[in-house]
């Protein structure tokens, strides 16, 4: 068997599995006729006991596919948003923490008859999110599936590819997640919580198989497929994105430098690359690159279409 048939036949899929399955199944039949983007987003968590107390993550808010989201949505697109459990979600990303509460006021006198409503002050902005959010939901455009660990990332992952093939052309896959790189197999994890008495923990971790082969040569070998590399060093980012591209014939990467990725990405393809940019203007009015990034990608995607 290949290393990723190895990974799936030691891990079971996750408690979710069968119902994300079925929702992903009436998605998918209900928006067969139009463009679905699947989107992944958040980092994976690679467990260091079956009984879990301690894990390794991996370092991803999800501000880039929760965004990303509402701007596909806003485009007429119907997504899948795979989404690491309890990382930013589209519209309500807007209000971390307390901000949400901030945003209340309790007004009337009747402690019986209690009412809540948004302050004035906050009306403007929460107005259109609320809108476009009711929009996707009535529209049934969004589905969420969550994840938390880097086996349950992956059984969805695949579902999902494998129900969106039959769109072909009309599918987009926007791997925005942070997938760990490493893992350790189901074989050598500890059932118990690691003990700190036994002295000096070493872990020994093996490299996941790269998903990203079966998914552009079998699971899905005629969608739009989009990845992206963060790196921290600028002087390997366009090498190692260009060696993806070849590795795995998807259509393109964007690259990310650690420091700037909110405000300038890299677009490689295999013979050349260019950068979208937010001005300094752009930054002070609160605009965001991804909406940049879905712009670019959608004329591309269009463009395929036609052809």
């Amino acid at each position: 068997m290949a290393n990723w048939e190895e990974f799936y036949a030691s891990y079971r899929p996750p408690s979710n599995f069968n119902e994300s399955k079925s929702n992903i199944t009436t998605f998918v039949n209900k928006h067969f006729d139009n463009k679905i983007v699947l989107v992944t987003s958040g980092g994976t968590t690679v467990p260091l006991e079956l009984n879990t107390v301690r894990f390794v993550d991996n370092f991803s808010a999800g501000t880039r596919g929760s965004a990303s989201t509402e701007y596909f949505l806003a485009s007429g697109y119907a997504v899948i948003f795979l989404y690491r459990l309890k990382s930013l979600e589209p519209f309500v990303r807007h209000f971390t923490g307390q901000q949400f509460l901030n945003t209340l006021t309790v007004v009337g006198d009747d402690p019986d008859r209690p009412k809540i409503q948004v302050s004035d002050n906050f009306v403007p902005k929460m107005l259109p999110l609320l809108k476009n959010y009711q929009s996707a939901i009535s529209t049934g455009r969004l589905l969420c599936i969550d994840f938390t660990t880097l086996s349950d990332y992956l059984w969805l992952l695949r579902e999902a590819c494998l129900q969106l093939a039959p769109l072909q052309k009309r599918a987009l896959i926007y791997l925005a997640a942070a997938v760990s790189d490493f893992y350790i197999p189901a074989d050598k994890i500890p059932e118990h919580k690691l003990q700190s008495g036994d002295g000096p923990l070493v872990i020994t971790l093996q490299l996941v198989p790269k998903m990203l082969e079966p998914l552009v040569s079998e699971w899905l070998p005629h969608a739009f497929v989009v990845s992206f590399k963060l790196e921290t060093d600028p002087d390997i980012l366009i090498k190692k994105a260009r060696l993806a591209l070849h590795r795995y014939k998807h259509k393109l990467v964007i690259g990310n430098m650690l420091n700037t990725r909110k405000h300038q990405v890299t677009i490689v393809e295999p013979e050349t690359h260019y950068n979208i940019t937010l001005t300094d203007v752009e930054i002070s009015s609160g605009a965001e690159i991804e909406e940049k990034i879905v712009n670019d990608l959608l004329q591309r995607h269009e463009n395929i279409l036609a052809h």
